[in-house]
């Protein structure tokens, strides 16, 4: 006799009792999953994994929204597992002994337990640490999910003990996907009109169970007969914030796509991460900081009025505030984007730091040294410096290295922006130098 999907439909209830739409559309089998074919596909690593009855420990790493429940709880039923779930958020180390016992008692009758633990990662240290003993001795096959990066959040005594998978975000066809079998199973279609359609799809942003809620709240709201447009579907859902936390994950994949669309010359890639951390409620501060580091680390002196134009950025919307002062980092960012880019000051920056630590204590040359009394004087202090603006072209060619450390070359300006002028000055100087006899 088949199971029942739920409790409702075993007590015989299932048409009358209310059952959220994402509830209706939970996949009964892997090849139902959608957005997830690099997986499940047929070159899948599950499909893989499943073709030759070898289920690991694994980590299902993703974004809310895109099927890891769904799929640990139909591994368990493609490989005969008794499909345990607990939520990291509620256990303590009371519960995880109770899990542990049940499963080893149900190993002794022959059964395996597959143990879904759901945001894993708010586990502490000492929590992760107690899932080794029954990893390794095969009392549980862990699936745990996380929507943090498990590099950062997760043992590496957890980590090497199993497989990472990263569930992508559902794209626009995967979602269309879930609208389609949603409006099947209602038999009705959705009220929307073809923009309303993409812009719900838009909303969702990746989390196939967001776009079923809004789906929801769109035939709740429509009237007999009424179909809504782009700009009646924002009214009526509100539209749904974006899926990003300022502490974790997307914080820093967003300003990192915002850097590096900048270091990459890319004004409009660079306007658009601006415009969705702005829009998320990232302070605007915090990206007027990091505008600031990207004409001192990027830019540099290829174009040195990008330092200024990123601080007055700043203190224009430390002035103005939102929204206008938003406009401010606006331009400095298409301004950082479009100048010309060098690392040439960072770079040498970086060398000159590890000399100095490597080199240690030297001692400057003595004729650059000050001698304030007449003991350092008869040491030779000050001896023979050359004063440059007496010099002929107010260069005088003398060196400023320590003697035990010669001479040194940090700094490569290349052949862009305003230090291409400052490449020919150095050339110059080295030429002078050498026809003063210097090194």
């Amino acid at each position: 006799m088949a199971r029942a999907p739920n409790l409702f439909a075993a007590a015989g209830l299932d048409n009358d009792a209310p059952r959220p739409l994402a509830d209706k559309l939970r996949p009964m089998k892997l090849a139902d999953v959608v957005g997830q074919d690099h997986l499940l596909g047929p070159d899948g690593a599950l499909t893989r994994m499943l073709a030759t009855r070898t289920l690991g420990s694994l980590v299902f790493w993703g974004p809310p929204g895109t099927g890891k429940t769904t799929v640990a709880r139909l591994l368990a039923r493609e490989t005969s597992l008794h499909f345990e779930q607990i939520s990291a958020v509620f256990s303590g180390v009371a519960d995880l002994k109770k899990v542990f016992d049940a499963a080893r008692a149900r190993r002794e009758t022959g059964t395996g337990t597959l143990l879904f633990v759901d945001e894993v990662h708010r586990f502490n240290r000492a929590q992760q640490d107690s899932f080794l003993p029954v990893m390794e001795d095969g009392t549980v096959i862990l699936v745990g999910a996380t929507t943090e990066n498990p590099s950062f959040e997760l043992n590496a005594a957890l980590l090497s003990r199993a497989r990472v998978l990263v569930f992508r975000p559902l794209d626009g066809d995967a979602i269309e996907k879930l609208l389609a079998r949603a409006e099947a199973i209602e038999g009705k279609p959705l009220p929307l009109d073809e923009t309303a359609r993409a812009m719900l799809i838009g909303m969702a942003d990746g989390d196939g169970r967001a776009s079923l809620t809004l789906t929801e709240e769109v035939w709740r709201a429509a009237r007999p007969g009424e179909t809504f447009d782009g700009a009646a579907l924002q009214d009526v859902v509100q539209r749904r914030a974006p899926i990003y936390d300022k502490s974790q994950d997307g914080h820093y994949n967003l300003i990192s796509a915002l850097h590096k669309s900048v270091r990459g010359s890319d004004p409009d890639a660079a306007l658009y991460y601006l415009a969705r951390m702005l829009d998320a409620g990232e302070p605007p501060l915090y990206i007027a900081r990091r505008v600031v580091r990207m004409a001192i680390e990027d830019i540099g002196l290829a174009d040195p009025q990008a330092l200024v134009i990123a601080n007055a950025a700043k203190e224009a919307y430390d002035f103005l505030g939102s929204p206008e002062g938003e406009l401010a980092l606006a331009q400095a960012v298409i301004y950082v984007a479009t100048a010309p880019k060098s690392n040439a000051a960072y770079v040498a920056y970086g060398q000159a730091k590890q000399i100095a630590k490597e080199a240690g204590s030297l001692l400057p040359p003595k004729h650059v040294l000050n001698a304030p009394t007449r003991l350092m004087k008869d040491e030779g202090y000050g001896r023979g410096y050359a004063y440059d603006h007496d010099a002929e072209e107010a260069f005088s060619g003398q060196d400023y290295f320590p003697e035990a450390l010669g001479r040194k070359q940090f700094y490569d300006p290349p052949e862009r922006g305003f230090e291409r002028e400052i490449r020919k000055r150095l050339e110059y100087w080295a030429k002078l130098r050498k026809d003063k006899g210097g090194r």
